[in-house]
């Protein structure tokens, strides 16, 4: 066994510094949510926090460090798996610094003002992981991943992918009818309409626009891109997809535990068919505005069905 072990390794001061940090911050957060709360639970979970931040990011370059000097072919650097997973805290630890001097200060931020801050916020974390430890590493460029200027062209393939909404929808209802017979459970939406015009343009923004482009950036452009260099355009397509579906349903909670049980499992099985045809129109197209376009227009239109249906006739 040479998992744990740092002979031989290229950056051993930074694969300890992973593995510490990481076991040690997730040990911290464990003991938060246990405690139940009191005085030391919030000191608990940033200390935590920024602990497997500061590990999972270290761990990630150590990989890519490991796999550039083993001269590995296709893709030489850190599994997105790994990356999305330092992503988690260090969002986490962003929307917990810039939205906590906000709310002190009475900016309110529930409803759809908070929902644009947060996704606005993850997106900037994904692009700025993806720059420090793919980028300017050179794992991989954005010309690679398929992020190109946004200009005619660009417009056209969003147009196109925004096409293959409608149909994605359709062929997303049938698998969300069979889920629901089987888990009786009732999915709420993570922006629910909000009956006034101001908040549904918010949510519009960070729904059909924001939130998207993060995304597609981080499981299309990013892990699709790297696992089908590594493991081959199917197996990329397929990873990429799955774990798009998972990061959806990571903080599903319920009124018991067979209901959140019941809510994730058809919170993950209604999101693999867009996934997947994300991850497919992304390939086929080789541009991340084409998925962009399809990511929006779905978005979109759950969004206003939502509102319209929440309406009064």
């Amino acid at each position: 066994m040479t998992t744990f072990t740092i002979e031989g390794r290229s950056a051993p001061a930074l694969f300890v510094v992973g593995w510490l940090a990481s076991l040690l911050g997730f040990g911290l957060v464990v003991v938060a949510v246990l405690s139940g709360g009191g005085p030391a639970w919030l000191v608990l979970v940033l200390v935590g926090l920024v602990l497997l931040a500061v590990g999972l990011v270290a761990a990630a370059g150590a990989q890519g460090i490991e796999r550039r000097a083993r001269a590995m072919a296709g893709y030489a650097g850190p599994s997105p798996l790994l990356v999305f997973a330092a992503s988690i805290p260090v969002s986490v630890l962003v929307v917990l610094v810039v939205g906590l001097p906000l709310g002190l200060a009475g900016v309110p931020l529930d409803g759809p003002v908070g929902a644009l801050l947060s996704v606005a916020l993850q997106a900037a974390v994904y692009i700025a992981l993806i720059r420090l430890l793919v980028v300017d590493t050179g794992a991989l460029d954005w010309r690679a991943m398929g992020l190109r200027r946004l200009d005619a062209g660009a417009v056209g393939e969003i147009v196109g992918g925004a096409l293959w909404a409608l149909p994605i929808i359709a062929a997303t209802i049938p698998v969300s009818l069979i889920l629901l017979a089987i888990f009786p459970v009732t999915p709420a939406s993570p922006l629910p309409p909000t009956g006034e015009a101001v908040g549904f343009a918010i949510s519009l923004l960070a729904g059909a626009i924001v939130a998207p482009f993060g995304e597609e950036v981080l499981f299309r452009a990013y892990a699709t891109t790297a696992w089908a260099r590594g493991v081959g355009v199917r197996q990329g397509i397929l990873r990429a997809a799955l774990v798009f579906a998972v990061a959806h349903v990571l903080t599903t909670s319920g009124t018991s535990v067979g209901d959140a049980f019941g809510l994730a499992v058809v919170g993950f099985g209604t999101r693999v068919p867009i996934a997947l045809a994300l991850g497919w129109l992304f390939v086929r197209r080789g541009t991340i505005w084409a998925s962009f376009g399809l990511h929006a227009a779905f978005n979109a239109l759950l969004l206003v069905i939502a509102e319209v249906a929440d309406r009064p006739i």
